[in-house]
């Protein structure tokens, strides 16, 4: 079964057009303001509301929410729990690679001589190194394009994106990453995962059987 880049880009229309958007509109902010002015405008909009929900907010970026979601999948359908824990693992060991070529500083170490400006969310551990790009959020697009991908209903797509949005969002929000880092974090999630689809979806294996059940099919066997 062959499977293109652009059967993958078909199957996801409502997710990339409006991520196309969005996209746009962030490069037209970064082209009209500086990194400084980009992260205290974000920074100095907090709340105690705000800082007690965005923790929560970016944890659907850790690597452990895709597992935890994979393995639930798995229940059903071993073909795309596959898709989305391999998915994963390509894009995170990208963006590792990636984070350590350009070791830039995070905002902490950047902003080192106006900490007193900068608002920290309690309890909340922040970083100094390995900014560039964002991880969660490579992560969090990432989901959301597989998750696109195997819904039958592609409406699913906006929401999630939506989701990934605010996962970047929270990144921002907690001092973590700049906005290129976010931006960045999302194009490798997007780019890189259509093409992991369009490669691994194509494999003759993958459409078995045995990898169109899961392990609740397998014991009713």
């Amino acid at each position: 079964m062959k499977i293109g880049i652009k059967d993958v880009l078909y199957r996801i229309r409502p997710f990339f057009i409006l991520y196309l958007i969005v996209l746009c509109a962030c490069l037209i902010v970064k082209l009209l303001y500086s990194r400084e002015t980009i992260y205290f405008a974000v920074n100095r909009l907090n709340s105690s509301w705000a800082d007690a929900i965005m923790p929560y907010i970016t944890d659907v970026g850790e690597g452990l929410t895709v597992v935890i979601l994979s393995a639930i999948i798995a229940l059903f359908s071993y073909r795309k729990a596959l898709l989305l824990v391999s998915g994963f693992a390509v894009t995170s060991i990208t963006a590792q690679i990636l984070k350590r070529i350009f070791d830039a500083p995070r905002p902490r170490l950047y902003f080192s001589h106006r900490l007193s400006e900068i608002h920290f969310v309690k309890d909340v551990q922040v970083w100094s190194v390995h900014s560039f790009p964002s991880g969660h959020s490579v992560t969090a697009f990432s989901a959301a394009v597989v998750i696109t991908y195997l819904c039958k209903n592609k409406g699913w797509g906006i929401p999630a994106l939506l989701i990934a949005i605010l996962v970047g969002y929270s990144r921002m929000y907690l001092s973590q990453h700049f906005f290129e880092d976010v931006m960045a974090g999302s194009v490798i999630g997007v780019i890189t995962t259509v093409f992991w689809l369009s490669w691994l979806d194509s494999k003759q294996f993958i459409h078995t059987g045995k990898w169109n059940t899961g392990l609740i099919g397998s014991l009713k066997k």
